[in-house]
């Protein structure tokens, strides 16, 4: 009789898990399907996103390109200044130094992790599997008054002071229009560390086929996003590090 309870139990597991496999697949698909189409996701080369982020007070003009390669750069205004917070070429990173103005190399660290990073380029969940990406469907939420369903996604592992750390995001799906609305991931290193962050996402609008979240947060803070431009015109010499700063460095 023992031998038989222990049967049943691992036939259970074993239809369960294929099951809860099969049901995730299907809430990503219907994602894709909803926002544009999976084969339309793919055809993206690149992305520019323009609006403001609100921090300190203070709301802060923002513009953000994104490419199939890999490539992303972060630029700000601050009182009509504008600096690059961060740009990455696909093989350098480098940023800002805000106290000296003065652009500078990012450790070997971030640059692992953001060049694992562009992997996400249109969207984590697209092809996850090819990426090296696995998905989870952790059960049922709500989530400020909104049925969802809570997956679990867990990337390739990020570098903390050159040891790998796990990269797990959970995405809140709202039921019915099967789009995020929110992410919950743990902080792995800084002054914040082993705490958890929450990013939300809505109003979701349609650019030339594609839909979007306008309204979001990152890190916490506010993000609207005025303009949304689909493969957009970009020079490569945009992402380059300033030689001005590389000439400083040998001084």
């Amino acid at each position: 009789m023992k031998t038989i309870k222990t049967l049943f139990i691992l036939l259970l597991i074993a239809a369960f898990v294929p099951a809860n496999a099969q049901e995730v697949d299907e809430i990503i698909a219907n994602y894709l399907e909803n926002t544009g189409g999976a084969e339309n996701w793919s055809s993206l080369e690149g992305i520019k996103l323009e609006g403001t982020v609100s921090a300190q007070g203070m709301s802060i003009p923002v513009e953000v390109y994104q490419t199939k390669d890999g490539k992303m750069l972060v630029k700000i205004n601050i009182q009509g200044q504008e600096m690059t917070q961060v740009s990455f070429d696909g093989e350098k990173m480098w940023t800002t130094n805000f106290m000296t103005m003065q652009p500078e190399e990012a450790d070997p660290d971030m640059t692992h992790n953001m060049k694992n990073q562009g992997k996400d380029f249109p969207d984590p969940f697209l092809d996850y599997k090819e990426k090296g990406y696995t998905v989870e469907l952790i059960g049922e939420e709500t989530m400020e008054g909104t049925e969802t369903y809570k997956i679990k996604l867990t990337r390739l592992p990020i570098l903390v002071d050159g040891v790998e750390e796990p990269n797990v995001t959970f995405y809140y799906f709202e039921k019915e229009n099967f789009v995020p609305i929110a992410t919950e991931a743990e902080i792995r290193q800084g002054p914040m560390k082993g705490q958890t962050m929450k990013d939300t996402q809505s109003d979701y609008q349609e650019v030339d086929g594609l839909y979007f979240p306008f309204a979001t947060t990152m890190g916490g803070q506010p993000i609207t996003w005025t303009n949304i431009v689909l493969n957009p015109e970009i020079d490569d010499t945009m992402f380059a590090m300033p030689e001005v700063a590389e000439t400083e460095e040998k001084k």
